[in-house]
């Protein structure tokens, strides 16, 4: 209910609580004997351009989550150095552990699913690259149109939500090189379509500035698709040595990676497989065992 935003009456009898955000408007308050866990995603709000107003008040969220933290979970080695180097940020009531435990996917769900292309079944048919995630100038999808005079794929962006100047940017982009009928901007997709396109794509392009983890990366790896992302923040921890990396943002620069590292997924053997291993690494039941081991901990110290 509403009120319970205010209140902390209707979890006070548990000994052990954990807040799954940072960004939740529940739970934020604690009894005395209680242990409380909140995994951090990101603190990207620190990194993108905000005006003061927002930062502030997205800061005070935050804070109020993980200040009176037993442990606070970052989901990569990325957050957690940025939550170490913006520590004095945030007030904390004690000093609570900072470990850090990779997101995990369900596998057995992605092969359970039809993977059923509904409407979209007509890009089965085309030679498409993919993207998928929010259209918003942070995902940098805009270099991937740029590249598209020098590439014969389409492009496809599956969108989740999207800036309204930022996708106008980007239809400008595609006009001014007339490739209007070559771009796909899918929305409201479902797991199952969002599946059928990953099987069906030729590789998965993900050249985003900021990042707390990185699943479809994962999800295209998982269906043995060659992955190209940025240099930034979390994605090397997600790809690896599997993934290919974009040197720069420049077209050209982007292009010749993407193309030297097509030509590496093709001639050579088991590349597929070793992308299915990498991710592989990060499912479900490594992370349920390894968030387990510290709620143990946690409730032994009661």
């Amino acid at each position: 209910k509403f009120w319970d935003k205010k209140s902390n009456f209707f979890y006070r009898k548990f000994e052990l609580f954990h807040v799954s955000h940072q960004l939740t408007s529940y739970f934020k308050k604690k009894r005395q004997g209680q242990k409380k866990i909140v995994t951090l995603h990101d603190l990207n709000f620190l990194h993108e351009d905000l005006n003061e107003k927002k930062k502030e008040k997205l800061k005070t969220l935050v804070n109020k989550n993980i200040s009176n933290a037993d442990v606070i979970v970052c989901i990569s080695n990325f957050v957690k150095e940025d939550l170490e180097r913006n520590w004095l940020l945030f007030n904390f009531t004690s000093n609570p552990d900072v470990k850090m435990v990779y997101n995990g996917l369900n596998f057995d769900q992605i092969d359970a699913s039809s993977k059923h292309l509904g409407k979209y079944d007509f890009l089965k048919k085309k030679n498409f690259i993919l993207n998928v995630g929010v259209l918003f100038p942070k995902k940098n999808q805009l270099s991937l149109v740029k590249m598209m005079p020098y590439i014969e794929e389409d492009l496809v962006l599956v969108v989740s939500d999207s800036k309204p100047e930022y996708e106008e940017l980007i239809l400008e982009e595609v006009k001014k090189n007339n490739c209007e009928d070559r771009l796909h901007i899918v929305r409201d997709i479902t797991n199952e379509e969002k599946f059928g396109l990953l099987e069906s794509c030729k590789a998965l392009l993900h050249p985003s500035l900021a990042e707390g983890f990185g699943i479809p990366p994962i999800e295209a790896m998982y269906f043995e698709k060659p992955v190209f992302l940025s240099k930034h923040t979390s994605l090397p921890e997600i790809g690896g040595e599997v993934a290919f990396y974009f040197d720069s943002f420049d077209t050209d620069t982007m292009v010749q990676n993407y193309q030297k590292g097509m030509q590496t997924y093709f001639h050579e053997t088991g590349y597929g497989k070793r992308l299915k291993d990498r991710a592989f690494y990060f499912n479900n039941k490594r992370m349920a065992k390894e968030y387990y081991a510290i709620y143990s901990s946690l409730l032994n110290e009661l």
